[in-house]
């Protein structure tokens, strides 16, 4: 499915040459930059207490900005955002407002009404829309009501506080189009939603990041501003980023203050310079003049519009930003014009992109999940060993940093666009996240999509011991090792997508997996009996213990969901090393170990428990085995997706491909002649029931149908919204672990922790997580495709109806993807018991991507914008149309390609 040329296709194509900086100018402003462990500089690492909300308006940050609904270039140093007042606020609404993680009864939250409409992977056409109330903002009134309420109460949301009750606010909607890469025009539509007439004012503010007050002789570069043409201009002089203009149409006045921090506000000390960053909004607010400078110039400026709306009246406000004045009207009717193009061209775009048949209703969620997606593309610099030893100009950090967190990286030197979860509660990149937005975004940027992969690789942020950085909350922490998969779906994404292979890319990023390759062979497998202890791994603690910590009485862990994201390891390295040697023979020797280690994981797995093995033949599930300081063995006997990741380690031999590498197929013969203790032990290397296709599994079909009998059954994993990461049964029968240190508990939680356990973070005891929902759902694709039709499993378990495992996993797509559509009712099951969702116009067509979703009915909980790997419902949705009526089961097609979705 090749995808045809369009102009945002075009554009793509020449940023990818080189020929045009189309990504140059995108929305890489965060929404929130305080609280955040890179403005941490406090001797306990709290960084939410340090850098607090309150501060925001007028504390310079270290490491970047941020700003409502804003630009900036791909380094960041001019920002373009959005800030408004309605009169009735003590602050400008500058950036987003929420919780901390101290203040939220369920940790951090933003307490926000916005939503991200559209985006094109060059920014070409961007909108997004801010709900803002004519009201005063009830910041007190979350902060104290969240306060009072306990773990098991739910959140108090903006919603709740009935400010949006009456109707009365303003939608505001940001757009931007590019006239070329250098030439952004920026149109901020308010409209009245109210039932009485109301004021608003606009503020489009230009900052420049502070840079200079860090670092001894950093230019200081400068903002000024001139009435031009009748029009106000403010003029961007930067060393390194060139000259730009912002041109503001009819804007009643320019302000200009300084990006430096008001110390007296801050601190109580005397300010330094006369301007500080909170400069503007004490001009607007309070009328303070002596706030801003006279002189029109600056390192933060702002064009002030005022107006009064009637209800359902609208104001449209332009601004353009350009790096060259050869715009000799740059608001004539070509400026809405230019709009009108670059929608209709995103519009053509994604049309493109879905050509099978979808509900309208289908295509609005899968275009705002790439918009979500998009949108959180962020600039992001954190040098470690400068925010570790401090600036010079700057008083020292706390001496128990040098041994603290990220200690051990003093290497991790980071300055450019990366994927983040999202833009306010996960303002910086997580290694495992990342792993899966790239799977839809290579649908529509494979080189943006490359690259994140690549980083996460490159010297400056790898350890030189091969360790992937986790997050910078700490980077030592251990996420799945699912780079190689997401580097191979990848790359057959963008060959069935576009025609084309990189197998540079690959054979790129393959270098330096192999190096992660052995970090975890050497530091997770302690005994190394190929049984690992892999520790976090991103579950949020899902199991017994906090797998981040010392286990109580020197305790050691053999992890199932450890060992298992080994054996997927081991066979995505193999499927990537199978691809390089059908071009380059030396391959297949990299391909045979792999094989090798591959056996030796599955087989440890499924070994007799006595000796070590993590299978129940009784239960026919797999479980962690806990080791004892005394030698005792215990079965951590929880069903959890824990033992369900076992499943995702499979891949297909094709005899084609086989017969194109003979040294490879000698040395898999050898194993399965020779060493009968380790073929024998996995499912059966000649067991392919379609085509001579052989089967490399951790799971035999035996074992197969023992697990999925227990993850389709209704009363434990299977919900109608997905599969639950823990078993339903833990809430009438919880799994408590007695032993020397403690009694341990696991009970089924189908929403957001109720207790503080583990920080808070016990998450996975319940909830629908797209991740593992994903993979399960590719993983039964691969059984299928091996198996074939005659493979079947009764689903839901005791329903008496059989479907093949491509059917069933055609469901468990839809189940998610129904989390996002309207249902008979027209609520959209993610929004809860929200109805403003389903009612209100101005609602009912905006959908949120939450980062998980309640067990049992499917409502969003958590990051209320993470379309960071929730995005992968776009995947889905895409899946789903090109094989609605049709089961793929021949799939000549993928005969090169193991590319399924």
């Amino acid at each position: 499915m090749k995808q045809a040329e369009t102009p945002e296709r075009e554009r793509l194509a020449q940023a990818d040459r080189q020929i045009g900086h189309w990504r140059k100018w995108g929305p890489y402003l965060s929404d929130r930059q305080w609280g955040t462990v890179r403005e941490d500089y406090s001797e306990n690492g709290d960084a939410w207490t340090y850098f607090p909300f309150d501060h925001a308006r007028s504390r310079a940050y270290r490491w970047g900005e941020d700003g409502l609904l804003g630009i900036s270039d791909n380094h960041q140093r001019l920002c373009l955002a959005l800030a408004l007042w309605n009169e009735r606020d003590p602050i400008l609404k500058e950036r987003l407002f929420g919780l901390s993680g101290h203040e939220g009864n369920h940790g951090e939250d933003v307490k926000e009404l916005y939503f991200y409409d559209d985006n094109t992977p060059t920014h070409s056409y961007m909108r997004a829309t801010y709900k803002y109330p004519h009201a005063a903002f009830p910041y007190d009134d979350l902060r104290q009501t969240n306060a009072r309420r306990s773990r098991s109460e739910p959140e108090y949301e903006l919603l709740d506080t009935g400010i949006f009750a009456d109707g009365n606010y303003f939608d505001v909607v940001a757009e931007y189009a590019k006239a070329g890469p250098e030439d952004v025009l920026a149109r901020y539509t308010v409209i009245n939603r109210g039932s009485v007439a109301a004021r608003i004012h606009v503020l489009p503010t230009l900052t420049f990041r502070n840079e200079w007050s860090w670092v001894t002789g950093t230019p200081k570069p400068m903002l000024t501003g001139d009435r031009h043409d009748g029009m106000h201009v403010i003029h961007a002089m930067h060393e390194t980023l060139g000259t730009y203009h912002l041109a503001c149409e009819n804007a009643g006045a320019l302000y200009f203050t300084e990006n430096e921090t008001n110390l007296e506000r801050c601190f109580g000390v005397g300010d330094a310079a006369p301007f500080t960053k909170d400069g503007i909004g004490e001009r607007v607010v309070r009328g303070t003049t002596s706030a801003v400078n006279d002189r029109a110039q600056g390192t933060k400026a702002a064009a002030h519009f005022s107006c009064t709306l009637a209800p359902g009246e609208s104001r449209a406000i332009r601004v353009r930003l350009t790096a060259g004045r050869d715009v000799l009207e740059p608001f004539g009717a070509h400026f809405d014009a230019i709009f009108d193009r670059r929608r209709a061209e995103a519009d053509a775009f994604y049309e493109e992109l879905l050509p099978f048949p979808a509900s309208d209703d289908e295509r609005a969620v899968q275009r705002q999940a790439f918009a979500g997606m998009l949108w959180s593309k962020q600039f992001y610099n954190y040098v470690v060993r400068t925010w570790l030893d401090g600036d010079r100009n700057e008083p020292p950090p706390p001496a128990v940093r040098k041994d603290g967190r990220n200690a051990n990286w003093r290497h991790f030197y980071a300055d450019g666009i990366l994927s983040m979860p999202d833009t306010w509660e996960y303002p910086w990149f997580a290694a495992w996240d990342l792993a899966f937005h790239v799977i839809p975004l290579a649908m529509i940027d494979p080189t943006f999509a490359k690259q994140q992969i690549i980083v996460l690789t490159r010297e400056w942020f790898m350890h030189p011991n091969g360790q992937l950085p986790a997050y910078e909350w700490s980077f030592d922490d251990v996420n799945p090792p699912v780079h190689a998969w997401a580097a191979y779906r990848v790359y057959e994404i963008e060959e069935k997508h576009f025609g084309r292979t990189d197998t540079r890319f690959l054979e790129r990023v393959f270098q330096k997996l192999l190096i992660n390759f052995t970090w975890w062979v050497n530091r997770k497998d302690h005994s190394g009996n190929n049984v690992f202890e892999g520790g976090f791994l991103g579950l949020d603690n899902i199991s017994v213990f906090d797998r981040s910590m010392t286990l109580p009485g020197g305790a050691q862990l053999a992890q199932a969901d450890g060992t298992a994201w080994m054996g997927v390891y081991s066979l995505n390295m193999l499927a990537i090393a199978l691809d390089l040697a059908r071009l380059n023979p030396v391959y297949e020797d990299i391909a045979s170990k792999f094989f090798e280690h591959f056996l030796m994981i599955a087989q440890a797995m499924n070994a007799h428990r006595v000796d070590g093995g993590l299978w129940n033949e009784t239960d026919g599930f797999y479980f962690d085995q806990l080791y004892l300081a005394n030698g005792e063995r215990r079965e951590l006997s929880v069903r959890s997706i824990v033992g369900l990741i076992p499943l995702f380690a499979v891949e297909a031999l094709l005899p084609d491909v086989l017969d194109e590498l003979p040294g490879f197929k000698a040395r898999l013969e050898w194993f399965v002649t020779n060493r009968p203790d380790l073929s024998a032990i996995v499912a059966p290397v000649e067991s392919g029931a379609f085509r001579g296709r052989r089967m490399l599994a951790i799971a035999d079909p035996a074992k197969l149908r023992r697990i999925l009998a227990v993850v389709f059954d209704e009363d434990e994993f299977l919900s109608p919204h997905g599969i639950r990461a823990l078993s339903r049964r833990h809430e009438e029968k919880p799994f408590v672990l007695d032993i020397p240190g403690g009694t341990f508990r696991v009970d089924y939680e189908p929403a957001e922790a109720t207790s503080g356990l583990f920080g808070g973070n016990s998450n996975w005891r319940g909830p629908v997580w797209f991740p593992i929902n994903y993979l399960l759902i590719e993983s039964l694709q691969r059984f299928h495709f091996i198996l074939g039709d005659a493979f079947t499993i009764e689903y839901p378990t005791r329903s008496g109806r059989y479907l093949t495992l491509w059917e069933i996993a055609s469901d468990l797509s839809q189940r998610l993807v129904a989390l996002f559509t309207r249902d008979a009712s027209g609520a959209r099951p993610a929004h809860g018991a929200e109805t403003i969702y389903r009612d209100d116009p101005h609602f009912r067509d905006r959908v949120l991507f939450y980062e998980y979703f309640h067990g049992d009915n499917g409502a969003g909980i958590g990051a209320s914008h993470q379309t960071g790997w929730t995005g992968l419902v776009a995947k889905l949705i895409q899946q789903q149309a090109e094989y609605r009526d049709r089961s793929p089961l021949d799939w000549n097609e993928f005969t090169m390609s193991r590319d399924l979705q």
